[in-house]
């Protein structure tokens, strides 16, 4: 795979996985308790990661101070993200909370150009902010879902722009599966302090069915979200977490029978264009340099 492409495909397999791991839980509303869930599928997250970790050699302590500080604070951050996503969502519509995580593109970029002097240049600047408004066009967020808790959605979003950025100055003796396994550790660790005093119910064949689902899709999504801020400039990979928002209405369709109207498929199709555009230029600019 040309270097170029890397960046951009794990993005948008992260955000695939991450779409999907959500699916699988949301079939165990009403029938599994949330954070029974989540604890449930942490334990088995941190163990497919160890055993991959082990398999592929990635399961080592960095030998370098500051990459041991950066995995804490990724990890921190990780955990961070996880609560106050799950405090927004809890008390927020969740398109309105969607509509404040997708600025997420905006801020990693940002925060790329600002901290690590990551190169911007206008095109890509103005193909985020068209793909943001695609964006709300799909979620269509309404003034009177804002509240208090939309500060905590905003602080998931500086959480994870944290947590992305760290993976840049991190180096290559860090593998993604061991930075996936820490922060695995730290969120199940937080699922665990949350569900005390939770009562649990007894699961099924098919709720086991989706935990395990769900399990390989977040697993999937840690490791890969690790290697996209590896490979290309940050502001050439993050139009390309809008796939996201593609792959709800996709697996809406496909899992809950809900068809997009005509405006949310014109903010896909903005969506779409924005990221082939994002790829063209990408490869443009990799032959021009080359002649």
């Amino acid at each position: 795979m040309k270097e170029v492409w890397r960046g951009p495909a794990f993005m948008m397999g992260a955000m695939v996985a991450y779409t999907l791991n959500d699916a699988f839980m949301k079939t165990l509303a009403g029938n599994v308790p949330l954070i029974q869930a989540i604890l449930m599928r942490g334990i088995l997250s941190c163990m497919a990661l160890y055993v991959l970790a082990r398999l592929y050699g990635g399961l080592t302590v960095p030998r370098l101070k500051q990459d041991r500080v950066l995995l804490c604070v990724r990890t921190l951050a990780e955990v961070s993200a996880a609560f106050f996503f799950v405090s927004s969502l809890f008390n927020m519509p969740l398109a309105n909370v969607s509509a404040i995580l997708q600025a997420l593109p905006l801020t990693v970029t940002l925060a790329g150009a600002l901290f690590l002097k990551e190169p911007v240049g206008w095109r890509r600047a103005v193909a985020i902010g068209i793909g943001f408004c695609g964006v709300l066009l799909i979620v269509r967020p309404g003034p009177e879902g804002f509240n208090a808790y939309s500060i905590y959605a905003i602080m998931a979003v500086i959480s994870v722009t944290i947590r992305d950025l760290v993976v840049r100055r991190m180096s290559a003796e860090v593998s993604s599966t061991m930075a996936a396994f820490t922060a695995a550790i730290g969120v199940t660790c937080f699922a665990a302090v949350a569900s005390l005093g939770t009562s649990w119910v007894a699961i099924g064949a098919a709720e086991i069915g989706a935990l395990g689902a769900a399990t390989i899709s977040l697993v999937a999504a840690y490791i890969w979200s690790v290697a996209a801020m590896r490979h290309g400039d940050v502001a050439s990979v993050a139009p390309f977490r809008y796939t996201s928002l593609l792959a709800a209405l996709v697996l809406g369709f496909l899992f809950f029978g809900e068809f997009p109207d005509a405006i949310t498929l014109l903010g896909a199709a903005i969506v779409i264009a924005t990221g082939l555009f994002t790829l063209w230029r990408e490869n443009r600019a990799v032959r021009q340099s080359v002649k």
